[in-house]
């Protein structure tokens, strides 16, 4: 192919796989784009930013400034939800390069009447371009480079700042070549800040023995919104499938009474629409989402994309299931875990079409109950591409609705589905232990590639890992582990009571709970309160009042000398606040350090005064030096300070 274009566009940056993918931001954030542009040759060039919204017609344009070695950059803002197309555009600015030209021969001495005339040619252009107020003096520039006597005049406007502005507003673009469009999608605020709690409703009445109701859970939005927590997340509130029914501790055969796993979706009472009925009524349901969001809550419900053998669609939808040559269809199995009461959806299936356009029905179905944020299980274990429809066919109509990926599997599995859509995502945080593993996984989520698409959400813990590092643990260690969380990540959540409790008893030799409440039904005293939770209720205060707590990707860690303390420096886009966190990893013993401010960050001196404020014990200290001691105890292992210089 035939190109004339001069400039040549490479390295634009942020982008996914050469386009293949979107990057995400939120409302209000902005976009650094980059770029290399060159020219052959030492001509002057200009390059923009062409970014529209995909409900906008035309593209908005924004000049990108030159950082040297062809490498130009510029900044947008982001203030819708949806997609948005950018790419990058340079040419060869003839009227600039002339202006340059005259400068550089002026300043050797030599006589430029010819070159006046030359500019004749920009200086029309322009005109026809520029608003009328500007007509008279282009006009005027005209006749003086075209006048003999009017040379001196003439030769002090062509290099004048104001003619120098002009060229900059309303440049030829001859020959300009553009990159390929790159999209980014923006999803609301909630996308990068949330603060999740999770509970099994059944396990939600103050009576023992009893099945809990979403009544209950009612009862419960004032504790959990005391708490800061901003998010509810429940298992499946489906029916309970029959047939296979796991008892107690995973057990392979019920007894009477067991109320089974949740994510074994489906019975004679309904499948993925319905509710299981000792829990309510869809409209009880309803109900507790408009009260919850009264309290500043939002409902997130697990999406989970299986079936119990007794599901109504195993007799409805054979065709949906894969089954063995003895006529059976196989359970779920992990190996060398078995799942003997889920069966998969049998997604190669010829009516896969059909299957795929119920699951997303079933989607809708709660969306339209008030339901804008899902916890998807497992979705590592069924088609990227059905994820990359289905989530896209959400959010053309209702882009506020929120997928958080619910996989712990191999790196670029995780990474495909939040390349796919997925708004956030579960992480190794939860087996990231030491310092040196925090800093590595958190250095990787945060200045690679991942930072454009990834976003990670923390849990210490789920009721499906119960970390040994948390089994028999003391109260420091609990605390511990939730102030990492909660100040490295935007997203963050605790599966409980059994967190702020804790409940921590394991079955021997495996990160799982005793008495787990995926196979029974638990009491707990909801009305007690202990140091943990309030300290996580001011905690998440803590990350309400500040912005630098609210994303995860404006950190970089301090230099401390105790591998037993870990010290990092967070800060909003604008910088107007900014925050030093130093957590002891040690749950037993006092531990101390000096940590090294990060003053190029804050854009002091050393010997320049800082004001540190802690804004969980709510001391303050005064700094002096660079170098700052530090004494951390198991009572109250970590220092929020705020930071004023």
């Amino acid at each position: 192919m035939l190109r004339q274009q001069r400039v040549v566009i490479e390295n634009v940056s942020p982008q996914i796989q050469c386009g293949a993918f979107f990057i995400k931001r939120t409302v209000g954030e902005k976009i650094t784009v980059y770029a290399d542009v060159l020219p052959d040759g030492h001509d002057v060039i200009q390059a923009e930013i062409l970014y529209k919204h995909e409900s906008e017609k035309k593209y908005s344009v924004v000049r990108m400034q030159d950082q040297g070695q062809d490498v130009y950059f510029e900044t947008f803002a982001l203030d819708k939800q949806g997609f948005y197309d950018y790419k990058v555009q340079g040419w060869v600015d003839h009227a600039l390069n002339w202006q340059h030209g005259i400068e550089a021969k002026l300043e050797d001495g030599q006589h430029v009447k010819s070159e006046l005339l030359d500019g004749v040619q920009y200086l029309e252009y322009v005109s026809k371009k520029a608003p009328a107020q500007e007509r008279p003096y282009l006009q005027k520039l005209i006749r003086l480079f075209k006048e003999d006597n009017s040379y001196d005049e003439a030769v002090k406007e062509a290099v004048s700042p104001k003619l120098h502005e002009l060229f900059l507003s309303y440049p030829q673009r001859f020959l300009a070549n553009s990159s390929k469009v790159l999209q980014v999608y923006v999803d609301r605020k909630k996308a990068n800040f949330s603060t999740w709690y999770e509970f099994f409703p059944r396990s939600s009445s103050t009576k023992t023995n009893t099945h809990g109701t979403f009544k209950d859970c009612e009862l419960l939005l004032p504790r959990i919104a005391n708490m800061g927590f901003d998010v509810v997340y429940f298992p499946p509130v489906h029916p309970i499938g029959e047939v296979n029914r796991k008892g107690k501790n995973n057990t392979v055969n019920a007894i009477e009474g067991d109320s089974g796993v949740p994510w074994a979706i489906g019975s004679k009472l309904g499948g993925h629409t319905a509710i299981h009925p000792e829990l309510g009524t869809e409209k009880d349901f309803k109900n507790l989402i408009k009260k919850a969001n009264d309290h500043g809550i939002e409902i997130a419900m697990d999406l989970a994309f299986q079936a119990a053998p007794d599901h109504p669609y195993i007799t409805e939808h054979p065709e949906w299931f894969r089954k063995r040559p003895d006529g059976t269809i196989q359970y779920a199995e992990n190996p060398p875990k078995k799942y003997q009461d889920i069966v998969n959806f049998y997604f190669e299936s010829k009516a896969y079409k059909e299957l795929w356009e119920e699951l997303l029905n079933v989607t809708l179905h709660w969306v339209n109950c008030g339901v804008h944020i899902f916890r998807v299980d497992n979705p590592h274990t069924k088609p990227y591409y059905f994820w990359n429809w289905l989530i896209g066919q959400v959010k053309k109509d209702y882009p506020d609705v929120l997928f958080l990926a619910e996989a712990f599997s191999r790196p670029r599995v995780m990474q495909q589905l939040a390349k796919q859509g997925f708004s956030q995502s579960y992480t190794y945080f939860t087996w990231r232990v030491w310092k040196h593993e925090l800093i590595e996984y958190m250095v990787e989520l945060t200045q690679t590639e991942m930072k454009e698409y990834y976003r990670p959400n923390f849990w210490p813990n789920t009721p499906d890992i119960n970390p040994y590092h948390l089994q028999g643990a003391n109260e420091a260690m609990h605390l511990i582990r939730y102030a990492l969380a909660a100040t490295m990540s935007g997203n963050i959540g605790i599966y409980g009571p059994v967190f702020e409790y804790m409940d921590t008893a394991a079955l021997p030799g495996k990160e799982e709970y005793m008495n787990c409440e995926k196979y029974e039904i638990r009491h707990w005293d909801w009305s007690k309160e202990n140091k943990l939770t309030y300290v996580i209720s001011k905690i998440n205060a803590a990350r309400k009042a500040h912005e630098c707590l609210q994303q995860t990707n404006n950190i970089r860690f301090c230099t401390i000398d105790n591998d037993n303390l870990i010290a990092f420096y967070k800060w909003n886009d604008d910088r107007t606040d900014q925050m030093l966190i130093v957590i002891s990893l040690d749950p037993y013993y006092s531990q101390r350090g000096t940590v090294q401010l990060p003053l190029e960050g804050l854009g002091i001196h050393a010997g320049q005064s800082v004001q540190v404020h802690d804004v969980v014990t709510d001391n303050g200290y005064l700094w002096h030096n660079e170098w700052n001691f530090i004494e951390l105890h198991p009572a109250l292992p970590f220092h929020l300070f705020h930071i004023n210089t």
